[in-house]
């Protein structure tokens, strides 16, 4: 008799600090459906993710707490 083997879940090593996902959705911009399915697919890792959405040519929607973007002065 032949046995039918459940595949086997690979566990991935994190990469970079982990997401929430409500961190994960409001940074991107997402829906709540579209981030879960993101989430559960490639897990919380924060490197991984941002590869992702920039793979998919996805910006940030809001800036990090902390990291400000350089101000430009013009003297003309």
């Amino acid at each position: 008799m032949t046995q039918i083997r459940e595949p086997e879940r690979r566990s991935r090593i994190l990469r970079g600090r982990p997401y929430s996902l409500d961190e994960f959705a409001s940074k991107y911009g997402l829906k709540g459906e579209q981030a879960e399915s993101l989430f559960a697919r490639f897990g919380p890792s924060s490197i991984e993710l941002d590869l992702l959405m920039a793979a998919k040519r996805r910006r940030p929607v809001r800036q990090d707490a902390g990291q400000h973007s350089p101000t430009i002065e013009w003297n003309g």
